[in-house]
Order: structure tokens, then C-alpha cells, then sequence
């Protein structure tokens, strides 16, 4: 069996920018927000880098420090699948030079209604589906 994890379609609206990606859901991203975590690349193609004065930070994570800049209330984003989506939900986008794709905070998942039924095979569901419903983990989305 190959090891799986989570990952949805997310499409990410800033003014006239929308762009649809796959996201990581990190439940062990903790944050006091709902926070989308993209790598610069994407961040370059939303108007939001190179920085404008948004408050840098850092994270300590389990790899060690990671120095993120932090865009409050930058973009609406939402979970599209073939038959239905989540409802719209107003993020802080963290911008790290380092990741590589883009995660989805605990707070975030929980905002979008996500609900990681099997992490270990890819299985989630959104909470308003029966619990029989089954989806499955997009492929990733690497932004090199």
C-alpha cells in the first residue's frame, strides 16, 4: 500500500487573481487563525511578494525556525470537488521561502469542514456528508 495523506483542491481568490492548486491538510499546523501557507512562487503570482510592509515571524516547527511574512485577511479561498464545495472562508496567508506546496492550518480545515477520515489512505470527507461519503486525496501540487 503506498502512504497517503490529504490533499484537496483549493481555489484561492485575491481581487482578480484566482488560482485552483492543491492543498496539504496539516493538522499538526497549528494556528489561532484560519492560515494558508504558500510558498513564494504562488505568493509572486497573487501580487503579495516580494513584502510590503506585512509582519515577518518566525515558526518554530519540528524541522526547527522557518522565517514567514504574514498577509492578514489577504485572500478568500474555498474546496472544490467534482460535485460541490465549501463554503468561502477569509485567510491569512503566510508566505514561506522554504515550503514547496501549499498547507492548510487545523484552524483552516476546521473553517472549510474538512474531515480527515483516513489520513494514512488519502480518505476525507467534507462534515455535512454522510459518513459513508468517501473522497480521495488530490495529487500534489509543487511550486518549484
Amino acid at each position: 500500500m503506498i502512504n497517503m495523506v490529504v490533499r484537496v483542491r483549493l481555489r484561492i481568490r485575491r481581487n482578480d487573481k484566482v488560482i485552483d492548486t492543491s492543498a496539504l491538510a496539516n493538522s499538526g499546523y497549528e494556528a489561532e487563525t484560519p492560515q494558508l501557507l504558500i510558498p513564494i512562487k504562488l505568493a509572486q503570482l497573487l501580487n503579495l511578494w516580494p513584502p510590503k510592509g506585512e509582519s515577518e515571524t518566525v515558526f518554530e516547527t519540528a524541522g526547527g525556525p522557518l522565517r514567514v511574512w504574514i498577509v492578514p485577511k489577504a485572500c478568500k479561498i474555498k474546496v472544490i470537488t467534482e460535485d460541490t464545495e465549501s463554503p468561502e472562508v477569509i485567510v491569512d496567508i503566510v508566505i514561506s521561502p522554504l515550503a514547496d506546496e501549499v498547507l492548510l492550518s487545523d484552524k483552516l480545515i476546521s473553517e472549510l469542514q474538512i474531515a480527515l477520515e483516513d489520513v494514512g489512505r488519502g480518505i476525507w470527507r467534507f462534515r455535512w456528508e454522510p459518513k459513508e461519503k468517501v473522497r480521495y486525496s488530490e495529487p500534489p501540487k509543487y511550486w518549484k
